[in-house]
């Protein structure tokens, strides 16, 4: 299995380590509900190392990356960054991406699982581009530290006002005197930062916010947590509810796809299904009772079988159990009352909108 830079860190730090898309990760320290409250209450810190990291630079790149992805990529602004797909020729979901401009370059952050087969995507219609395509993921540490004092704990270690940052902006900088790339985005629903720093610097950096997090009552926190608390902020995951028999549109996305400008590879079937759309729906379910809705369930309205669960956990926050399921649209509004089947045994859920969980302030 591949390592992160931090690796030795949670060996050391009693990181229960699992493998995840081919990288030993910690999967949790303490357990998922501590850890998942510490980034609602105050802060959490996550190795993200094993998600891929791309670089681009090249005259042609930004005409590349438009056609590559389903968002404009054209209308980025240095320092902005945004959500977007990569789609097949049929409109199937490749993964989700995030792509960051800067001056002089364009990045890609990718999941884990689906580096391979993006890089492979990439040079596969890159032809005579004048693109260089560079994979920094194995030369660069990733952290993401989120939750409400995020901010108070990182500020004093970069010459950055953090609070200039806009949601879904990047900037060059410096953190811990290392140079640094700071991003805002996140995927737990709370406020906070991304850091990329050279390898080498990695663990200096890990442990300076380790150090300074424990007045506030920060943890290390593992996969296990970053899932409950994507799932309660109503966040995709791929392959759960995306993968590529799964286009942009049913999964919800339509935010990050861009039918009325350019040219991508897959615009023609997305707008195919757009005009003629199945009428099936993501949606959030809250479930009655305390026992979990897991990937593959069945979701029934009365004795018809109409979808099936593609996340579920317990939430700490909510403190019951929810789950995001495809379903007909007719059965897709808030309130609708349907039922899963957990082994055998139908358990009443109820409709409601995403996301679960929505913090209530900046």
């Amino acid at each position: 299995m591949d390592h992160t830079t931090l690796h030795d860190w949670h060996v050391a730090h009693g990181g229960r380590m699992v493998d995840f898309a081919g990288w030993e990760m910690p999967i949790q320290y303490t357990s998922i509900i501590e850890e998942h409250q510490a980034v609602r209450q105050r802060a959490g810190l996550f190795d993200i190392g094993h998600m891929g990291r791309l670089k681009f630079t090249g005259a042609d790149c930004c005409a590349f990356l438009d056609g590559l992805l389903t968002n404009d990529v054209t209308r980025l602004e240095v320092g902005q960054v945004r959500y977007s797909l990569v789609c097949n020729e049929a409109g199937g979901t490749l993964d989700d991406v995030l792509v960051y401009r800067f001056p002089d370059c364009y990045r890609l952050v990718v999941n884990a699982s689906n580096r391979g087969k993006i890089v492979a995507w990439i040079d596969q219609h890159l032809g005579d581009a004048n693109v260089q395509m560079t994979d920094e993921t194995f030369d660069t540490c990733m952290i993401a530290i989120q939750g409400p004092e995020s901010l108070a704990l990182l500020q004093p270690l970069t010459d950055t006002d953090l609070r200039e940052m806009g949601y879904y902006t990047v900037t060059d900088t410096s953190v811990c005197d290392h140079s640094a790339i700071v991003s805002r985005t996140g995927y737990t629903g709370e406020d906070g930062f991304e850091v990329v720093v050279n390898s080498e610097d990695g663990l200096h950096v890990w442990d300076s916010l380790m150090q300074a997090g424990q007045q506030v009552g920060l943890l290390p926190c593992g996969l296990g947590c970053r899932d409950t608390l994507r799932l309660e902020a109503g966040m995709p995951l791929y392959g759960h509810e995306m993968d590529e028999s799964v286009d942009p549109l049913k999964a919800g996305l339509g935010f990050g796809v861009k039918l009325k400008a350019g040219q991508f590879i897959g615009k023609a079937a997305l707008l195919e299904i757009l005009s003629n759309p199945k009428e099936t729906r993501r949606v959030g379910l809250v479930l009655a009772g305390r026992r979990i809705a897991r990937e593959g369930a069945a979701v029934f309205a009365g004795d018809q079988e109409i979808g099936k669960v593609t996340s579920g956990t317990f939430s700490p926050t909510l403190e019951r159990p929810i789950a995001m399921a495809y379903v007909p649209s007719g059965h897709s509004s808030p309130g609708t009352r349907l039922e899963v089947d957990l082994r055998g045994q139908r358990i009443p859920a109820e409709v409601v909108a995403l996301p679960f969980y929505k913090r209530t302030s900046d």
